[in-house]
């Protein structure tokens, strides 16, 4: 039990020091581009390789980690990443529009990849190590879930404010050098601490049995295309844009979308407080599912409304309104992270997660095409309303889900 704490707090820690990087990307990219006068459908189009590339990475990285071992995926991630900073550092002031473009959406692709590949690693560190851990330790898999979860989304916030930050003291390439000598020390750190072999099994021998997933697994990626896609399509340029336009400067910001993920991942990971637990680990963690998506529909629809109607004060009704967006968005996020690994299978619950994660890849893709395109059509209202509609598709989805599987009846919970 020692050995599977210690591995699941490296894993953990590891992946601290990616999304700190990861999130501090993000707000580069973004505000330095906007300063530069792209327009917003421009700005979400810098994102769609980052996006796009994580669909692929994460089938492949779920097969890869099956085959040859999480701790070294998760390696190959923070060495990618390292990659596509130096890469983004070398972009020239003097080079056109079009090279800049093109040259960035590269750069973010390989760091869409890193991103994903270390995400199902560490994912998938999760479920096994909590199957090391004693059987009297009840809903031991949804703690660690919800705590690994919480936690990196609140590191991601942190980076939002740093990349706000960085960019106004460091400029653009100096913030970068800085970030990628950060994830050489995580490399170094994982290189020396994690057995490599961690995770290690026989991995899917053809396309149809990498796909061959049970209807919990199917149910709940395409639940996740809309759930995250629901959250982008205003997260990534519409609010953003929208609060910078309002003349919020850049750590402003920053930092409202840093304090946002931070309590959106503090909430992620006291979620099993608020969820009642079954001793089957479905019975009411499902039904908890469906009824908080149908609840974080009614919230973007309501958002949606005060800004078409102009009400006053306007931006401060958005902000009060995406704090609870992020409350609700939190609890629905953490249980479908935990039923993903209830639902996969012991042997491959790399290949389960990066499946699922896949989709979550996908759902992030179609939200941030759509947050450029429908903020540049109708503003902040249409992000909002976009938001509303993927939502109640994502409840419909969990109509679907399974209360239980045969495998369930002897997993860990």
């Amino acid at each position: 039990m020692q050995h599977a704490v210690r591995n699941y707090a490296i894993v953990t820690a590891a992946y601290w020091g990616f999304t700190l990087t990861d999130g501090a990307l993000r707000m580069l990219v973004l505000l330095h581009f906007y300063r530069l006068g792209y327009t917003p459908f421009t700005l979400a189009f810098l994102f769609l390789l980052y996006e796009a590339a994580g669909v692929v990475a994460n089938l492949i990285g779920g097969w890869l980690a099956t085959r040859f071992g999480i701790a070294r995926m998760l390696m190959v991630g923070l060495v990618t990443q390292i990659i596509g900073f130096m890469l983004l550092s070398l972009l020239n002031p003097e080079w056109t529009a079009a090279l800049s473009v093109a040259w960035v959406l590269v750069a973010q692709g390989i760091c869409g990849v890193a991103k994903d590949l270390t995400k199902t690693a560490s994912k998938s560190a999760i479920k096994v190590t909590a199957e090391q851990v004693d059987n009297r330790e009840a809903g031991q898999l949804f703690k660690w879930v919800a705590w690994f979860t919480g936690s990196k989304n609140a590191m991601k916030g942190v980076g939002f404010f740093l990349g706000g930050l960085m960019l106004e003291l460091l400029g653009f390439r100096g913030s970068l050098w800085i970030m990628a000598a950060l994830l050489g020390l995580v490399l170094l750190g994982v290189v020396l601490s994690l057995p490599p072999m961690m995770g290690k099994s026989r991995a899917s021998k053809s396309a149809k049995e990498l796909f061959a997933k049970n209807p919990g697994i199917n149910a709940l990626a395409a639940a996740r295309i809309f759930l995250f896609g629901a959250r982008d399509v205003w997260f990534v340029v519409g609010v953003p844009v929208y609060l910078y336009s309002a003349g919020w400067t850049f750590p402003m910001v920053g930092g409202f979308l840093a304090a946002w993920t931070i309590g959106y991942g503090l909430v992620q990971s006291i979620a099993p407080r608020l969820v009642r637990r079954s001793s089957d680990g479905l019975s009411h963690e499902v039904p908890a599912a469906r009824t908080w998506s149908a609840a974080l529909a009614l919230i973007p629809a309501a958002l949606a409304a005060t800004v078409f109607l102009e009400l006053p004060q306007l931006q401060w009704i958005v902000v009060g309104g995406l704090a609870v967006f992020g409350f609700v968005f939190a609890v629905n996020s953490s249980v479908h992270s935990y039923l993903v690994l209830a639902y996969a299978g012991s042997e491959k619950a790399a290949e389960d997660v990066g499946f699922y994660y896949a989709a979550n890849a996908a759902g992030r893709f179609g939200g941030t095409l759509l947050s450029g395109l429908l903020y540049q059509w109708g503003g902040l209202g249409c992000t909002l309303l976009g938001s509303a509609l993927m939502l109640f598709a994502c409840w419909l989805i969990t109509l679907r889900l399974p209360n239980g599987t045969p495998e369930a009846a002897g997993m860990r919970v």
